[in-house]
């Protein structure tokens, strides 16, 4: 049960989805359910559309909380891949350059995750929803303007090396709001005098949020009696 004056679901992001293909989702199916038109509802924190995991979305008076949630600690897991870079930073864009990778020790990619951690300053990827005198880099980026972003401070407060099996190397990451996975995996094949972009991200935590507790979109349909139409 849902309660539309106030409310938050955990939501497991599908593949491909889009955050905001998830909340207009959710607001046709609850509106359905509960026979209104509207109501307010939005999602704390946004996730890349080739991303999965932990995605919060706040209903009715608990939109006001969005912020709160997004300040969140987050923990993702995922995959790097060296040896090459796509322009952004992960499988969206192509492969654009490729460079050697087998000069790559393991001993140099546990020091590197160790490196990495703590306060750092982190370039945001230029396809981002980061905004350039008022207009989101990405769009920018798509136009092929020049964009000229500012680094920001972030906090990675864990980075742990959980496989290598190179060119492929698996990671998670516990790191504060605004940290941009993507451009972790930039920086740290630049590091190993290579090239690195993201194959694989899911996020499995917010705050004291796990995925383990989260609603697939797929039980959401089930629960809310309503046919899977195309978004």
């Amino acid at each position: 049960m849902i309660n539309i004056d106030g409310d938050f679901l955990l939501i497991d992001k599908p593949y491909t989805w889009t955050s905001f293909q998830v909340v207009k989702r959710l607001k046709y199916l609850i509106g359905k359910q509960y026979h209104i038109k509207k109501f307010k509802i939005g999602h704390a924190g946004t996730l890349d559309p080739l991303a999965t995991g932990l995605l919060i979305v706040c209903i009715g008076k608990f939109t006001k909380k969005i912020e709160q949630f997004q300040a969140s600690e987050k923990e993702y897991t995922g995959t790097f891949i060296l040896g090459a870079t796509t322009a952004s930073y992960d499988r969206e864009k192509p492969v654009n350059e490729t460079f050697p990778f087998a000069h790559i020790t393991q001993e140099q990619i546990y020091s590197l995750a160790k490196a990495m951690t703590g306060e750092l300053e982190q370039v945001p990827p230029i396809f981002s929803a980061v905004k350039v005198n008022g207009k989101r880099a990405y769009k920018l980026a798509r136009a092929e303007s020049d964009v000229a972003l500012q680094p920001k401070k972030i906090t990675i407060s864990e980075f742990e090396i959980t496989n290598i099996a190179l060119p492929q190397v698996d990671f998670r990451i516990v790191c504060s709001k605004g940290t941009y996975i993507r451009s972790i995996a930039r920086d740290f094949g630049t590091e190993l005098n290579s090239g690195a972009y993201l194959a694989a991200l899911r996020r499995t935590r917010i705050g004291d949020f796990t995925i383990e507790k989260a609603t697939t979109m797929d039980d959401i349909e089930q629960n809310l009696n309503a046919p899977a139409d195309s978004i």
